[in-house]
């Protein structure tokens, strides 16, 4: 008789390839509707299943946590930050997490250079122009945008899709400068011409467009407070495809509604799915870019994320420790 199946809750709608694979491997309970899961049904889901499937939109805290099963072993994150789960207090009921780190690096730092040049070039607007009637014609003083060629872009968290939005950035002409806890190596530094700041203040106070790419942790909630916002110079532009909650998303507001900063480009937002009214009001205006949390979605992207799902499952039920694994210490 073979083995039992793990049975492996699945939160949301994958990708029909990802979820083939799943349901031939594990005993797997698909969210065909894809509506998010009340928390009573992510209770039962604790309470039943071997294995959890979230996404980055499902809040699994201390207290659903509390009430998992004696079967629950495994939160398998489709997603790389976690910052959805509370990584200590699974860890503390003997439940492992993993999440799918490295496959949304290039689609990230796509979709991040090019928010720098939408905003930079005002090409939303652009695009809004024919359709809505207003272009009559081509002016020399309409619709003017910045050049990025010599400007100076801060990137705010060095890791994998910070290097890979520099790699892209610097092929524009920009001069890269980071802030990051540790500096890189020069082997890392050196092909990007990139000047390391220790000190993030420092670093704000000089550049032109600022790119937000840390993970969102406790040590980095409003990391770009209100205060740190006004050392940015009036023809700054902030850039965040990261997770809302690392920019005081209201003092953003109130700059750009002031004229302080130049325009920002936003993927993410403080309480998504809801969307700050001053920012909707300032992206009819055009000074504000908004997107729909779309940073990482491509097809290959979501099919990517799906096999390291099933690969971390697979690989924990195998009886071995799943390659990756998250720890406390590591966030």
């Amino acid at each position: 008789m073979g083995k039992k199946k793990p049975l492996v809750v699945v939160t949301r709608k994958l990708p029909d390839v990802v979820e083939t694979r799943m349901c031939e491997l594990f005993d797997t309970r698909l969210n065909v509707d894809d509506k998010p899961m009340s928390p009573a049904q992510l209770a039962e889901a604790v309470r039943t299943a071997d294995v959890l499937v979230p996404t980055v939109t499902d809040r699994i805290d201390a207290g659903l946590i509390a009430q998992a099963g004696e079967r629950m072993k495994l939160i398998a994150n489709f997603g790389n930050g976690v910052d959805n789960i509370d990584v200590s207090a699974a860890l503390k009921r003997g439940v492992t997490v993993t999440n799918t780190p490295g496959v949304l690096t290039e689609d990230t730092a796509d979709m991040t250079m090019a928010l720098i040049l939408a905003v930079t070039r005002r090409i939303v607007e652009g695009a809004h122009a024919i359709p809505s009637g207003e272009w009559a014609g081509w002016s020399p003083t309409w619709m003017l945008g910045a050049r990025i060629t010599g400007k100076r872009l801060g990137i705010v968290g060095m890791g994998r899709i910070g290097q890979a939005l520099a790699r892209r950035a610097k092929s524009f002409g920009l001069s890269i400068h980071y802030h990051n806890r540790r500096r890189l190596s020069a082997a890392v530094e050196e092909p990007l011409e990139a000047t390391w700041w220790d000190s993030l203040d420092q670093m704000l106070a000089r550049m032109d467009i600022v790119s937000v790419n840390c993970p969102h942790t406790p040590a980095t909630y409003h990391l770009l407070s209100a205060r740190r916002l006004k050392l940015l110079r009036p023809n700054a532009y902030v850039i965040n495809t990261a997770r809302g909650e690392i920019i005081d998303e209201n003092a953003l507001a109130r700059m750009l509604e002031a004229g302080d900063l130049a325009g920002a480009g936003l993927d993410v937002f403080e309480h998504e799915p809801a969307v700050s009214p001053k920012l909707l009001k300032l992206a009819k205006a055009g000074k504000v870019t908004l997107l729909p949390h779309m940073g990482s979605a491509t097809h290959e992207g979501r099919i990517d994320m799906g096999e390291k799902v099933i690969i971390n499952v697979k690989t924990f039920m195998d009886g071995h420790r799943p390659p990756d694994r998250i720890l406390p210490s590591m966030l």
